[in-house]
C-alpha cells in the first residue's frame, strides 16, 4: 500500500495589504503613482487602474506597466459598477495563486470623479475577499491650486477628503501665495481632523508615509491606535475633549474661530469615548441603530471598543456608511490607554444626536432639560434612557 500524500497545509495566507488611492480630476494621482512605483518599497505590487469612460487611457501614463496592472475600462466605480472590481481582485488572486504573477500590495487607483465608498464596501465585505486582503488606508490627493473651489463646488471630493486616512496636498509649488495653502491645510484638519497633511513637492508622498496606515500592523497583529484613531486630534479647541463626562484633555490647536470638526454645514468629526466597559449586547444594538437609521450618512466610523464580558480583549470596529467590516478581537489592548474611543466622520447627522445615544446605552443620565419633549427629536434615543 502507498504512503498516503502529504496534506497541504489550509492556513490561510497573510491578507493582502491594499491601498486605495483617490482625489478629484486633475489632483495628480497619475504622477504620484508613478513616482511610488519606482521606489524600491513597493516592488512586487500589483495597480488596478479605474477612469471614467468607454475608452481608458491612463494606463497609457502610468510607466511601470507589466502583467500586474489591470485597467477597469468599465466607468466610475458605482454600485452598478461594482462587479467588474470584484473580478479585477479575484483575477489577481487566481494569476497569484497559480503562479502566474507575483505580488505583495495592491493599489487601487480610483476615478477623480469617484465616491470611493463603493470601493470601501467591496474591500470590507465581499466574503472570500475580505479574507485575501487587507484595507491598508486611504490616500486622497487634493489639487492646492484648485483644491478650495473643487470642496465648494463637488460633493464628491469632499467625500473622498473625508475618509482619507492621509491627504496629499499636490502642485503646492504652483501656489504663489503660501496663505491660500495654509488656509486650504487648516480646511481639510477642519474636515478630516485624523488625517496628516502631506506635501508631494516637499518630498512628503513617501511609501513610508503613505503605508501602514490601516487596521492593523500585520507585525504586531493589533492596530496602531495613535496613528489610527488619533483621537487627540478630536479634542476641543480650549483644550477639552469632547469627552465631557470624564475630563479627558486634548492638545489645544486652535485655528482662530473655525469650528474644526464642522464643513459646509454638513460634515463633522469627532470622537465618542468611554472608560466603562460596554454590555456586548448593547453594542450591538447600537450599531444596528445606527446602520439602519443613518448608515448612508455615516460616512467614516473606526474604533476600539472595550466590551464587558471580555475587557481585556477589545474589539475593532471599521465602517463606510452602512457597511461593516467584520469586526476582530484583540489579543490585548495595543496601549495603557483603555477607553473605547470611537470617531465618526458624519454627513448631516447632529453629533448630539450620536453623543446622546451612545450616553443611552452606556445608562449615563441625560442632563435635564428646560424641554423634556426635545428628546423626542432624537429617533435614537431608546425609550430606556428616556
Amino acid at each position: 500500500m502507498s504512503e498516503p500524500a502529504p496534506s497541504r497545509s489550509r492556513t490561510p495566507p497573510e491578507p493582502i495589504p491594499m491601498t486605495v488611492l483617490t482625489g478629484f480630476l486633475g489632483a495628480g494621482k497619475t504622477t504620484l503613482l508613478n513616482k511610488l512605483l519606482q521606489d524600491p518599497a513597493l516592488k512586487d505590487t500589483a495597480v488596478i487602474i479605474n477612469e471614467f469612460g468607454e475608452v481608458g487611457l491612463d494606463h497609457l501614463l502610468v510607466e511601470y506597466v507589466d502583467d500586474n496592472v489591470m485597467l477597469l475600462q468599465s466607468g466610475c466605480l458605482c454600485c452598478t459598477m461594482r462587479g467588474d472590481l470584484v473580478d479585477a481582485l479575484e483575477t489577481l488572486l487566481r494569476d497569484l495563486d497559480n503562479n502566474r504573477c507575483t505580488f505583495k500590495r495592491l493599489i487601487l487607483e480610483t476615478t477623480g470623479l469617484a465616491d470611493p465608498a463603493p470601493v470601501l464596501h467591496t474591500a470590507m465585505m465581499h466574503p472570500y475577499l475580505v479574507m485575501r486582503y487587507r484595507l491598508d488606508g486611504v490616500v486622497t490627493l487634493v489639487d492646492a491650486v484648485n483644491g478650495e473651489a473643487t470642496l465648494d463646488a463637488h460633493v464628491e471630493a469632499v467625500k473622498q477628503a473625508a475618509v482619507a486616512d492621509r491627504l496629499v496636498l499636490t502642485k503646492t509649488d504652483l501656489v504663489a501665495d503660501p496663505a491660500a495653502i495654509g488656509s486650504l491645510k487648516v480646511r481639510l484638519h477642519a474636515l478630516n481632523p485624523a488625517a496628516p497633511v502631506l506635501d508631494a513637492a516637499q518630498g512628503e508622498a513617501t511609501p513610508a508615509n503613505l503605508l501602514g496606515c490601516g487596521l492593523y500592523d500585520p507585525e504586531r497583529k493589533i492596530p496602531d491606535v495613535g496613528k489610527w484613531l488619533r483621537d487627540e486630534a478630536y479634542a476641543d479647541p480650549h483644550g477639552h475633549s469632547h469627552d465631557h463626562a470624564h475630563g479627558h484633555h486634548g492638545h489645544d490647536h486652535d485655528h482662530g474661530h473655525l469650528d474644526r470638526n464642522r464643513h459646509d454645514e454638513h460634515i463633522r468629526s469627532f470622537v465618542l469615548s468611554a472608560d466603562q466597559a460596554i454590555p456586548e449586547g448593547a453594542f450591538h444594538l447600537f450599531i444596528d441603530l445606527l446602520r439602519s437609521l443613518h448608515g448612508p450618512n455615516l460616512l467614516r466610523l473606526k474604533g476600539i471598543v472595550k466590551i464587558a464580558e471580555t475587557p481585556d480583549t477589545p474589539l475593532v470596529i471599521h465602517a463606510v456608511q452602512h457597511v461593516f467590516h467584520p469586526f476582530s478581537t484583540l489579543e490585548r489592548w495595543p496601549d495603557d490607554d483603555r477607553r473605547t474611543r470611537i470617531v465618526f466622520i458624519t454627513r448631516d447627522i447632529p453629533e448630539t444626536v450620536l453623543r446622546e445615544t451612545f450616553e443611552a446605552f452606556l445608562n449615563r443620565p441625560a442632563p435635564d432639560r428646560p424641554d423634556r419633549a426635545a428628546l423626542a427629536d432624537n429617533p435614537l434615543v431608546p425609550f430606556g434612557g428616556r
